[in-house]
């Protein structure tokens, strides 16, 4: 058998950490942190951008289903008339922040807005308030004219 060697011991051992290797560790864990939660930030923004832009696609498929199950091919006067029995589309979206409770919405955040032109009811102009700025698909992206005071517009027309 091996005996341990008796010089290998230490005789002053140092136990811890130093302040200043606390610190480093400190600053990194921070500093990552700090980019985690700029990154997660956005997230649900975006979340509720996604929602609204397939509420409008949802809700511009119902439109077409409306107009060619009508005997002179319209758009419907207002979006109630889509839910109609629930013969185009069981209901109506609306906006995930607008925590729509009833008839009424509880935030200041806007709902979907839906208008037939006056003249010819083969054009519409269907519009969310998306949150994030930075989306390909708003109309300040697109450079067109941003038409929501809350946020940035979404603007579908009929093609």
């Amino acid at each position: 058998m091996r005996e341990k060697n008796p010089k290998s011991k230490i005789k002053n051992p140092k136990l811890g950490f130093t302040l200043i290797e606390l610190l480093v560790v400190i600053s990194i864990i921070g500093i990552l942190s700090t980019l985690l939660m700029a990154n997660v930030a956005g997230v649900r923004e975006r979340a509720r951008d996604a929602q609204r832009k397939s509420d409008i696609n949802q809700i511009q498929k119902a439109l077409e289903m409306y107009k060619n199950s009508q005997t002179t091919p319209s758009y419907p006067p207002d979006l109630n008339s889509l839910s109609v029995s629930g013969s185009f589309i069981s209901s109506v979206p609306h906006d995930p922040k607008c925590g729509w409770n009833g008839s009424t919405c509880t935030t200041s955040w806007p709902d979907y807005s839906y208008a037939r032109n006056a003249t010819d009811t083969l054009k519409y102009t269907l519009k969310a308030c998306l949150e994030n700025a930075s989306d390909p698909q708003s109309d300040l992206q697109k450079g067109l004219s941003n038409t929501c005071s809350t946020g940035y517009s979404f603007t579908r027309t009929e093609p």
